[in-house]
């Protein structure tokens, strides 16, 4: 049986969700961002528990399918930008409507309609908090981010970064405490 999961973006998350089953007594076969494959039937009474079990944690178990898509798209999103070492240098409404068998337009309108902002702002909205966490790394410098994150140019990058965040990428290294948004806020 598969469950879909909101907010589930990160490798601690899995490790939440994979926790709060076994303690249901459920067995599961996977567990990926977004979903679990559960091999039991699993009870409306042991639904709800896993559903209030999960939300003190901040996720969610999700029945509509417009949500579940949308959450996939959002998933599809965060695995690209942030868990890819050689990100795409296709087109995202292909790379996305490929990876969810759905017309982009339609992806569009809906994700647009559900969350409020366009999927291209998700995606760069993204793509600036892991340039920050490149930056806050310190492992390469601005010149490796833009190539690493596939901007035409490092000036491309600092408009978009500043446009973003307010700062540029050098202002933002400097700071002290840097601000960086989990995940599932952003």
């Amino acid at each position: 049986m598969k469950l879909f999961i909101r907010n589930m973006v990160s490798a601690r998350c899995q490790m939440v969700v994979k926790a709060e089953i076994e303690k249901c007594g459920l067995h599961y076969v996977e567990v990926k961002l977004g979903e679990v494959n559960i091999i039991e039937d699993i009870s409306p009474e042991q639904r709800e528990h896993l559903d209030r079990a999960l939300k003190v944690s901040g996720l969610e178990l999700m029945d509509d399918k417009k949500s579940i898509l949308v959450e996939k798209i959002k998933i599809a999103v965060i695995e690209l930008v942030h868990y890819e070492e050689d990100q795409i240098k296709v087109n995202l409404s292909d790379y996305l409507s490929k990876k969810l068998n759905y017309d982009y337009t339609y992806l569009a309108n809906l994700f647009s309609e559900v969350k409020g902002m366009t999927i291209e702002k998700f995606f760069l909205a993204h793509k600036i908090e892991r340039v920050k966490e490149l930056i806050v790394y310190d492992e390469l410098n601005i010149t490796e981010i833009a190539y690493k994150m596939h901007y035409s140019s490092v000036a491309h990058l600092s408009n978009q970064f500043k446009k973003f965040t307010g700062l540029t990428p050098t202002h933002f290294k400097k700071l002290v405490n840097k601000r960086r948004s989990p995940l599932e806020d952003v």
